[in-house]
């Protein structure tokens, strides 16, 4: 039992290394260029591409996500989407604004202000996110994470609707 704890300790510490720790991706300077699916996400407010399919009618969404590093590991970003269903005559513009920050290159957290536009409705959330990058070749990485947002306004359920959800995330460096 000993060497079989031991064995897993090495495994994944093993796992966590194989992250670049001198990441360059990650440097000043650098772009990204980001898209999520959004499982389960609740908020009308989302730039993931997205389908569900409640008793016969669906609603669709796209977008994705870009930032600038102003400094290693931390990005400024902004997120575009569009979305369409559930009796939306004319669709939601949705967009978001907020910072990605990779903690030791391998954790990314994000804060954000999102929001959602149709018809004179507008849903405002405060978005929080954590998960894990892994870097699948040294500029692109695939980043499962849990999305945590809180409704700032009346739209949003004045905080009574809080959507928790999972994503996964595909970016890009430049």
């Amino acid at each position: 039992m000993k060497k079989f704890i031991l064995t897993a300790a090495f495994a994944v510490g093993a796992l966590l290394s194989t992250n670049a720790q001198d990441n360059d991706a990650l440097a000043k300077g650098k772009w990204l260029v980001e898209a999520n699916t959004g499982f389960g996400e609740a908020s009308v407010a989302n730039t993931s591409f997205n389908f569900t399919s409640i008793d016969g009618e669906s609603s669709w969404g796209i977008g994705a996500e870009g930032g600038y590093f102003l400094i290693d590991n931390l990005a400024a970003k902004v997120g575009l989407g569009y979305s369409d269903g559930f009796g939306d005559d004319d669709g939601t513009f949705n967009w978001k604004v907020g910072a990605k920050y990779y903690i030791s290159s391998k954790f990314p957290v994000q804060l954000d202000l999102n929001g959602a536009s149709v018809d004179g409705f507008s849903p405002l959330y405060v978005g929080i996110q954590g998960g894990y990058a892994w870097f699948v070749a040294d500029n692109v990485s695939i980043e499962p994470g849990i999305r945590y947002g809180l409704g700032l306004n009346e739209e949003a359920g004045d905080g009574d609707f809080n959507p928790l959800s999972l994503n996964i995330g595909f970016a890009i460096f430049f």
